[in-house]
């Protein structure tokens, strides 16, 4: 229906705008469909636009015209499309493919498009639409070619669903996270750094610290070592791993020391991922069966060359991207229950932050078996692989998609896919297992049998990226992060300059604590200040005036950031309630 609806829209432009467009592209999305242009002389669309456009789709799709499918030969394809460059151009594929002959939808008498389908039967049982947005697309996600413009619009069986639709939108858009840093500060590009590269702020490297403390102690906690390695390794390493040639699109050029002019002849790269050196971590002294399984974790530092189209805020980067990796080597015995306890820790970080299993599913990517030069290993030891692999997801209960061709070239992965209060889909992390790198570094165990043999490798990184789990983060909880989280949990609100010194000594006993507290000292009235501490979602505000500076028991007025009233409280009593709550990880402020 969505498919069909995009059809709609192409037609709906053509008849108000003849020849001015161009359509590039179109196909349906998740949640609607898109439809990329090439606007000539001068033409312009802005969304002043919509209702206008939205009329014609209206009037088409009243009309109840037949969606019908035919074949062309390439020759009449080619005359058919002969002014669309982007037809031509998928036409040359297509017949480079070895396809004999093309597929046509036509909706009515006077409108027909190269596409493969499906439609529905007629433009009447397409439900209601809305259009929603423009935007730049590079022609084929390539900054070297032509910026064209994309249309995106939606469409549902009824108009509940679209209403409940647009109404998540809007606030997805509330719950950006590049909008919501304009107050919360939490990071920083800049075009002088480069392109997809991050800095986080104060703001930021909290959260960043508060994530990765707790994952150092729950992983030590579940049998973890911890190592750090350095950010460059020497192209033989990653020849050795299949990085190159496999990786190598994702990875930053090469580094030719020879070109120092020093003798040294070496070649680096900055890390894409941490594998590689902790096999070497492995492979530094002999292995028993008695020493496995074991489990290297690192917050290791790497890079990525997204294309700059992809590049997006936080959730999508260039680098430093710090990841809560780890790689578990295993006898093979041990590899299903090694896999069953990684799935395990995925689920009590989730558990952690409120997320259930209606809230993520999982993605089971499996390698594209009529592409397999794309992959390192042999077809036994996949097969093996992606058993394991879809053994446990089966047992998981958890919902799950097969992805053909969406494997690691070195083996089947599970992603965990979280659906976030806004209805975006948000890739998290990822559990892979792993019979080949081992292989190819002549990793080897002595077995209780005194036989050499080769581990099992399990990737894993269940929190993913610092940058882009912050940024997760900031929009599942729209920047009203859990205490334990939060940047400030605490700012001090004096009523007057008269209440400074007092203020100054709670602060100080709050501190002693370890909470994170500032005073608000601006020349601002109270209500201003309560408002903007609101802003930048803090979870409490001491408000102390003459009366709270002269208890005898120390005491402050409290307030939440969801406007609550607390009333006076004392300070000791308020200190014990939010260090149980840090302790506990409440994700709600909860009563004092």
């Amino acid at each position: 229906m969505r498919h069909s609806c995009e059809h709609v829209l192409h037609q709906a432009l053509i008849n108000l705008y003849g020849p001015k467009i161009q359509e590039a592209m179109g196909p349906a999305t998740a949640d609607g469909f898109y439809i990329d242009l090439n606007l000539k002389s001068g033409l312009k669309i802005a969304p002043e636009d919509f209702p206008k456009i939205e009329k014609e789709m209206k009037k088409i799709i009243d009309s109840a015209l037949p969606i019908t499918q035919t074949t062309l030969s390439f020759s009449k394809a080619k005359k058919l499309f002969s002014k669309n460059p982007y037809k031509l151009e998928w036409l040359d594929i297509f017949e480079k493919n070895g396809e004999k002959e093309v597929s046509i939808f036509s909706t009515g008498p006077d409108f027909s498009t190269l596409c493969q389908g499906p439609h529905v039967k007629n433009t009447k049982e397409i439900g209601p639409f809305k259009l929603l947005s423009l935007a730049g697309a590079y022609w084929h996600g390539d900054e070297k070619n032509k910026m064209l413009t994309r249309l995106y619009g939606t469409c549902f069986p009824s108009q509940k669903e679209i209403d409940e639709f647009v109404k998540q939108q809007e606030e997805a858009k509330k719950r950006d996270h590049r909008k919501l840093n304009k107050t919360l500060k939490l990071y920083q590009t800049s075009k002088e750094l480069g392109q997809g590269l991050v800095i986080l702020l104060p703001n930021g490297a909290i959260i960043a610290d508060e994530l990765e403390a707790w994952a150092k102690e729950t992983e030590h906690k579940w049998g973890y070592v911890r190592v750090y390695t350095p950010h460059i390794a020497s192209d033989k390493l990653f020849k050795k791993t299949g990085h190159v040639p496999y990786y190598l699109p994702h990875m930053y050029p090469a580094m030719n020391m020879e070109e120092k002019g020093e003798g040294e002849k070496e070649t680096y790269y900055l890390k894409p991922m941490n594998c590689a050196v902790h096999h070497l971590v492995f492979k530094d002294e002999p292995r028993s069966y008695r020493d496995l399984p074991l489990r290297i974790a690192e917050y290791g530092c790497v890079y990525r060359y997204e294309s700059s189209g992809e590049i997006h805020g936080m959730m999508r980067v260039r680098g430093p991207i710090h990841q809560n990796d780890a790689h578990i080597f295993c006898t093979p015995e041990q590899a299903e229950e090694e896999f069953q306890k990684v799935m395990d820790l995925h689920k009590y970080y989730y558990d952690t932050f409120g997320l259930t299993a209606k809230d993520y599913y999982l993605s089971f990517a499996i390698r594209d078996k009529n592409n397999k030069d794309k992959y390192l290993g042999n077809d036994k030891d996949w097969d093996k692989a992606e058993k394991i692999t879809l053994d446990y997801v089966k047992k998981s209960g958890i919902p799950y998609e097969i992805e053909e061709g969406g494997a690691a070239f070195y083996g089947p992965k599970i992603d965990f896919n979280i659906k976030t209060v806004t209805g975006k889909v948000f890739s998290a992390s990822t559990n892979q297992i792993d019979f080949f790198i081992p292989q190819a570094f002549n990793l080897e165990y002595t077995d209780k049998n005194g036989k050499k043999k080769v581990p099992v490798c399990i990737h894993r990184a269940p929190l993913g990226a610092h940058v882009r789990f912050i940024a997760f983060l900031t929009e599942h909880f729209a920047a009203a992060f859990p205490l334990w989280l939060s940047p400030l949990q605490v700012k001090i609100i004096p009523i007057t300059d008269n209440q400074e010194n007092y203020a100054q000594k709670v602060k100080a006993r709050l501190e002693e604590e370890g909470i994170r507290v500032k005073i608000d000292d601006q020349s601002e009235t109270m209500q201003a200040k309560i408002r903007q501490a609101q802003l930048e979602k803090v979870p409490y505000m001491l408000i102390l005036g003459k009366r709270e500076a002269s208890s005898p028991d120390n005491q402050v007025s409290v307030r939440q950031r969801d406007g609550q009233n607390l009333g006076a409280i004392p300070l000791e009593k308020f200190i014990n309630s939010i260090k149980k709550q840090i302790k506990e990880k409440n994700l709600n402020l909860t009563k004092i």
